[in-house]
């Protein structure tokens, strides 16, 4: 499985995700989003929902992070270990679960999940923090890659406009294990500053994969003049 690593290295992922009940959320339009973006050079994938796992997993040979958003509690992406067991058996490389140190619906720790995946899939596990702390703990527990992603999106962090370089460049300088940048990378340049500040790669999402945001970006600039 550190073929799957290296395979990202330096690299650009997509996220390929839809919100619940829009214009996008269908197996098929994701795994056809998610082959433009492999037509484009994308280097890996991130999907959520077990049947869009599937669906891209038919198609697409690359390195597919694999996630299940469920629960309206703090703790929703991948919750639980059955979920974790879910997305590896959909077909992902990596099993990408919440990061942060808060309980989990099913009682076990970080740790836990990590060892179960590891044990009985034999995939890797993505850890989605928010936090410097939390980035070092996942490391501690076992995580296979430590993801910027909820930088901002829980209630004890700061949401700012942009990537947050500094987590990334923190945690890349401490821990030995790959860090992923993701999280309001929306150009070019601020995916490389990502590479540079020691990313070992780079997810991004809205900004490819969801027309619906990217196309107000631009009508609510123009609402301004």
């Amino acid at each position: 499985m550190n073929d799957v690593l290296e395979a990202v290295r330096g690299r650009l992922m997509v996220s390929c995700q839809a919100y619940p009940g829009e214009a996008m959320d269908s197996p098929e339009v994701i795994r056809a989003v998610a082959l433009a973006t492999v037509a484009g050079g994308a280097a890996g994938l991130r999907v959520q929902g077990i049947e869009d796992i599937a669906a891209v997993r038919a198609v697409v040979e690359l390195p597919l992070v694999g996630l299940w958003k469920d629960g309206q509690d703090d703790v929703f992406i991948t919750p639980t270990l059955d979920h974790a067991l879910a997305v590896a058996a959909a077909g992902a490389d990596v099993v990408a679960v919440d990061g942060t140190q808060r309980p989990r619906p099913d009682g076990r720790s970080l740790a836990e999940v990590v060892e179960a995946v590891h044990a009985r899939t034999g995939k890797l596990v993505m850890a989605d923090c928010s936090t410097f702390e939390e980035g070092v703990a996942a490391a501690a527990a076992g995580a296979d890659l430590i993801g910027t992603t909820l930088s901002g999106y829980t209630p004890y962090t700061t949401k700012g406009e942009g990537p947050d370089l500094d987590l990334v460049a923190r945690l890349a300088d401490t821990i030995d294990t790959p860090v992923a940048a993701e999280g309001r990378i929306h150009t070019p340049d601020q995916a490389a500053a990502a590479i540079a500040a020691g990313a070992w790669t780079v997810v991004v999402g809205t900004a490819i994969t969801h027309p619906t945001t990217i196309t107000s970006w631009f009508t609510q600039r123009l609402e301004q003049l």
